[in-house]
């Protein structure tokens, strides 16, 4: 059985460097709670960055750090420099990600400089862990720092189990789209076999974006990704409910703490806690509540707001910015509504023990808690666990990831300041038997869905992933030892048999965009060059199309799926006698769905017709696909046409018609010792079920197939023949 790794941007394990010997703290709370009995079950081994710069560093301390972490804690350093710190994690991950995905577009930045740096810090993640991955571990990736390290690991690794789970929000496809480097951030996740949010909005947000940029429909929450299958589920992330239910810290507190309750008891407690930050929505509080003072004066000097904001980042101008508009509007409040014995807020901008915190939510009324976008808000939870009388009463808005776990809670809108005041008035007139009724089921939610409840269902549902994945197909070797390689060097009469759309190019927008480039022209010029290969492009382009653009080369090309038939400089054989008369009739129906599909055309082919559907809207695609695929089987049932779907695309054809007849025209008068065919989609089957068994035949991306292999994309089929070309050359060479 292999071992879990775990990697996350920062260790459970604080390294800090004194001046006479180095230090080690272990983290406590969140992720660290959650994994801790797995971490410490001596199997795991859990790789992240110390949190101290290498540039402080000798080597030989580097070695002593890195000694020490692993043999004590379990651990494997990932040694980051200031530069990386600076571009990978306050630029690219907090300046572009965070913001985005907090749906503050005018806060993002898009700067190349720190995409580089986070792509190049992915690859360091990965290069560490590459020497400790083993084939049969399971690897669980946190959060939006990592997020091109799954694909990574599963190109070397292609069988490795990867979890990945974000710890804040996905955003709507909508603020997803804005993002430069959209397609290489999803392909970098859906390198994973499991993805995890939150909530299942962040879930649906997710899917909308890879069905709408990568072009992927999901089926119940899954979906086929070039070799594997993607499980796509939310698990609402929980907290060590004992701790905060059964924590006693009376005894350990602070003279501060000490006098907060001594001196509060004749006043209502509101508590608001959060880290410095824009998506808290902050100073929307503090104006909230300056309109509840405003709208029931009955509350002054009978209620009090302890505002506590933990320093982030403050060396940031706008986080610098953000701490002086608080102070401003604390200032205003205490100044308009204070009294001698009175102030309305006390604001702590400080950070304060675990112990303290459970101390303030035990002696406060109501928890404040409005960020305008949070992925989950924990410290919802934790109160909640704290109030072990079921006493307290919680405000939270909507936007929060707990809200929809809390629905007992009173949940108000961040950005309507009216409404979060009569939710503090609610809150705190809510009478003791109701408030106990509603804590009392939050209780009971959050003892059984956990922290450690978190991590064993995701770990579970990671592990399950084995039997969810697609048919078992190897994916084919491109090296020099591989079987297809020998195979094609020993072989002195070869067929290479080669569909074109999403096997030689990749899918464009309409059919006339996806014409061949230089490098691909290149590539076939350079394989059909061996006088020992026949080379033959297996497509259901029209021949018009496939000849304009590929006619000039030395290639035999077979068109609409097997009708034409063409040798190098020859002229178009007809393989079957087929008519047309059908045509207008199917034109009809395909005109009319064309007209309700905004997006999708109509190609005509000299024997055929194709609907194409890549550029409609997603979310009514479903819906008119299945509506005209079942209005055309209807009405070509009872004659000899078929109806062919592709990817993106219905083709109605002569049912007679297939690739395989390719097949059979080519390997019937002739004796091949290699014969490769490779194909992307439904109508390649028929090639694929043509060709003989000793026959090397190539699936390009997922869903089931009769193929022996699979290649990830036409940029590995390509790469594919570059080293037979290659492997031709040096046979030549080699010859001379």
């Amino acid at each position: 059985m292999g071992k879990l790794i775990f990697v996350s941007n920062r260790l459970p394990v604080t390294v800090k460097k004194n001046e006479t010997d180095i230090e080690y703290n272990k983290s406590i709370g969140g992720l660290a709670t959650g994994l801790k009995s797995y971490h410490e079950q001596g199997n795991s081994v859990w790789a992240g960055w110390p949190g101290i710069s290498e540039d402080v560093l000798q080597d030989e301390e580097q070695n002593t750090i890195s000694a020490k972490l692993q043999d004590d804690y379990n651990c494997l350093p990932i040694f980051l420099s200031e530069e990386d710190i600076e571009l990978y994690y306050h630029g690219f991950s907090n300046e572009t990600i965070w913001p985005l995905f907090h749906y503050f577009t005018s806060n993002t930045q898009y700067n190349q400089d720190t995409w580089e740096a986070y792509k190049r810090v992915n690859q360091k993640f990965f290069d560490t862990l590459d020497a400790v991955i083993e084939p049969d571990d399971t690897i669980w990736i946190h959060d939006y720092q990592l997020m091109l390290l799954p694909q990574m690991i599963r190109e070397k690794y292609p069988n490795a189990q990867i979890g990945f789970f974000l710890h804040i929000p996905f955003p709507s496809y909508e603020i997803f789209r804005l993002l430069i480097w959209r397609e290489e951030i999803l392909q970098g996740l859906l390198g994973a076999n499991l993805i995890g949010f939150h909530t299942f909005d962040y879930v649906r947000h997710f899917l909308s974006s890879v069905r709408r940029l990568l072009g992927i429909e999901n089926n119940m929450y899954k979906l086929n990704y070039e070799t594997h299958t993607v499980r796509v589920d939310a698990f609402p992330m929980g907290i060590d409910y004992d701790y905060f239910f059964k924590s006693d810290p009376e005894d350990k507190l602070s003279d501060e703490l000490r006098d907060f309750i001594a001196n509060t008891g004749d006043v209502q407690n509101i508590i608001s806690i959060d880290r410095l930050d824009y998506t808290k929505g902050i100073p929307d509080r503090i104006k909230a509540f300056k309109r509840f003072l405003k709208e029931y004066p009955e509350y002054h000097e009978k209620v009090r707001l302890n505002l506590i904001v933990a320093p982030s980042r403050v060396e940031v101008e706008t986080y610098d910015n953000l701490k002086k508009q608080i102070e401003v509007l604390v200032s205003q409040v205490n100044g308009e509504f204070g009294t001698v014995n009175w102030m309305p807020i006390w604001f702590f901008f400080r950070s304060f023990s675990q112990d303290d915190l459970i101390t303030f939510y035990r002696h406060s009324d109501v928890l404040l808690v409005t960020p305008l976008r949070d992925g989950m808000n924990l410290v919802a939870k934790e109160y909640i666990a704290s109030r072990n009388d079921y006493k307290g009463m919680l405000v939270m808005s909507e936007t929060a990831g707990a809200a929809s776990e809390l629905g007992e809670a009173v949940i108000v809108n961040a950005n309507n300041h009216r409404e979060i005041a009569n939710g503090i008035k609610a809150a705190l007139d809510m009478p003791d038997a109701e408030k106990i009724e509603r804590n009392k089921m939050m209780h009971r939610r959050l003892s059984r869905y956990n922290v450690k409840f978190w991590a064993d269902e995701f770990i579970t549902a990671l592990k399950n992933t084995d039997s969810e994945q697609i048919e078992d197909k190897p994916v084919l070797k491109l090296n020099e030892g591989s079987e297809l390689e020998l195979a094609y060097k020993q072989a002195e009469q070869r067929l290479l048999l080669l569909d074109y759309d999403g096997t030689l190019v990749g899918f464009k927008p309409t059919p006339d965009q996806a014409k061949p480039d230089a490098e691909l022209r290149s590539l076939l010029t350079d394989v059909t060059r061996d006088p020992n290969n026949t080379v033959v492009i297996i497509t259901g382009r029209d021949r018009d199309t496939i000849e304009n653009w590929l006619g000039d080369l030395n290639l035999y090309i077979i068109a609409s799926h097997g009708l034409w038939f063409r040798e190098p400089d020859g002229d178009w054989i007809k393989t079957i006698n087929v008519d047309n008369e059908w045509k207008e009739t199917i034109r009809h129906i395909l005109e009319m769905y064309t007209d309700r599909m905004p997006g999708s055309l109509i190609e005509e082919k000299e024997f055929s017709l194709a609907w194409h559907y890549r550029q409609c809207e997603p979310d009514v695609v479903g819906l008119k696909r299945d509506e005209l695929r079942d209005a055309l089987l209807s009405i070509t049932q009872s004659m000899s046409l078929g109806v062919l779907e592709g990817n993106k695309v219905l083709e109605v054809k002569d049912g007679r018609i297939n690739k395989g007849q390719g097949v059979h025209l080519l390997t019937r008068d002739h004796n091949y010792d290699f014969i490769l065919g490779a194909g992307d989609d439904h109508t390649d089957e028929d090639l694929f079920a043509a060709l003989p068994e000793e026959a090397f035949s190539i699936k390009i991306g997922s869903a089931n197939t009769l193929a022996k292999y699979r290649l990830k994309s036409f940029r590995e089929m390509r790469t594919l023949l570059r080293r037979l070309a290659k492997a031709s050359e040096e046979q030549s060479e080699t010859a001379k």
